[in-house]
């Protein structure tokens, strides 16, 4: 099936079924520049939710253990994945040997000056920079993002314009959010912080991911249909 009559078809199951959250959802023609992303997690929350791969909906991860909270919102980039590309890029940055993609979507940080009161929901989002950040020896990079058209932080475009304190906040965050009582300490760091290009690089590499993991999916599913 041409892909002209493929884009029609797509677009009709969307009207009819909820899209998956990860794959059903775009990521926008404007991207790396602009994203669209899917926030899971807002700063009030004291649950830690995650999308659920197969279904889409967002569920229950863990309740945190200790008092930590995301000081941003918090998500995941559609239609990307972080495996070899990104995890040669973090090797190249690092030095590291043995470095593997998490084989999760590409997280990313919202900074938002209006509080956003729950999670489950799409907004466009324009990266500024990112942490690098290597768990395990997986790379589990986390895209640090304004709002768009946000009051506060709309005329922010790199990492550097934002205060270091909350920069600070982050980091500490995500090397304390997966610690629990009497559990194994785990081997979490962050590396570096980068600028808006290795942002803008970082995504670019995460769709390439997730073409080479997951470019048929339509195709796919137009077969499954009968309608290839």
């Amino acid at each position: 099936m041409s892909d002209d009559k493929l884009d029609p078809l797509l677009a009709t199951l969307g009207l009819l079924f909820k899209p998956h959250p990860w794959h059903g959802v775009p990521i926008g023609d404007d991207a790396p520049e602009t994203v669209t992303a899917f926030i899971e997690v807002v700063p009030t929350d004291t649950i830690k939710y995650e999308i659920d791969k197969e279904t889409g909906f967002l569920t229950v991860d863990r309740p945190q253990k200790y008092s930590n909270i995301c000081p941003t919102l918090y998500g995941l980039i559609p239609q990307t994945f972080c495996a070899e590309q990104v995890a040669d890029l973090c090797a190249e940055r690092t030095g590291r040997e043995g470095i593997v993609g998490d084989g999760d979507p590409l997280d990313i940080c919202v900074l938002a000056e209006r509080p956003i009161a729950h999670g489950d929901i799409l907004l466009q989002a324009i990266p500024i920079g990112g942490m690098r950040m290597i768990d395990g020896n997986e790379a589990d990079d986390k895209i640090i993002a304004v709002l768009k058209n946000d009051p506060f932080y709309d005329d922010m475009r790199d990492i550097y314009q934002c205060p270091h304190p909350l920069i600070q906040r982050l980091q500490h965050y995500f090397l304390t959010y997966k610690e629990a009582p009497n559990a194994p300490k785990r081997t979490t760091e962050i590396t570096d912080i980068y600028d808006r290009g290795e942002a803008y690089d970082v995504i670019r590499r995460a769709q390439e991911d997730y073409r080479r993991r997951f470019g048929d999916l339509d195709k796919m599913l137009l077969a499954a249909l009968g309608k290839d």
